[in-house]
């Protein structure tokens, strides 16, 4: 059985078999580096393009075409690998609809940082912007390009303005990734924290389909 704080719609099929994970790009590495510690080799991962969360509105659309295919591949154990990722409930209609379990969580700063515990922190952490390990990694081609800051960088004030600092949720202990996140709050002109997360619940759900 899985756990209901780690999973949503509970229609996927159970048992034992090759599983389909269809995930999201910016969790390539993470979902990779789980399953090796797992000794988990019945997944088949497939990744959609980490810049659909730039477009959330095309996220349910996309997920329910690689659910369908992985279908017609033979897959009849699937799982989803994306939080609701500002997508308003869609995403969730379209598991229920093609019955299938997805990752619980709004997005992956809350399930990497454990759901409740994301969600305790309430007001605490109302004027904060999180950066992952990907999104460290990837900072200028997902945040500084996409909002025009290179371009156009008194925008800085308009998006940032509101908030007061820089919080890097770290799936990994990487000084090279710790300078640069505190560089990217630099830049943004925000106070900088990094957190130790791990994998959170990502590696909780993927740990539980592994069984």
């Amino acid at each position: 059985m899985t756990d209901p704080d780690i999973l949503t719609h509970k229609g996927g099929a159970a048992g034992t078999g090759p599983v389909l994970l269809i995930a999201c790009g910016a969790l390539a590495r993470e979902v990779l580096a789980i399953n090796r510690a797992n000794g988990a080799d019945h997944f088949t991962l497939r990744c959609l393009p980490a810049i659909l969360h730039n477009t959330p509105e095309k996220i349910p659309e996309v997920v329910r075409n690689s659910i369908q295919q992985g279908r017609a591949d033979g897959f009849t154990r699937i799982f989803i690998l994306y939080a609701d990722c500002g997508t308003g409930g869609l995403l969730d209609a379209v598991c229920a609809a093609e019955g299938v379990d997805r990752i619980a969580g709004p997005h992956c700063y809350s399930f990497f940082d454990g759901n409740e515990t994301f969600a305790a922190r309430g007001d605490e952490e109302m004027r904060a912007f999180y950066l992952t390990d990907f999104l460290v990694r990837q900072f200028d081609a997902f945040v500084w390009e996409p909002l025009g800051l290179d371009r156009h960088p008194d925008l800085r004030e308009m998006y940032f303005g509101h908030y007061e600092r820089l919080i890097y949720l770290a799936q990994t202990h990487d000084p090279d990734l710790d300078r640069i996140a505190e560089h990217c709050a630099g830049r943004l002109d925000l106070s900088y924290e990094r957190r130790f997360t791990g994998y959170g619940d990502l590696a909780e759900s993927l740990t539980q389909i592994s069984k």
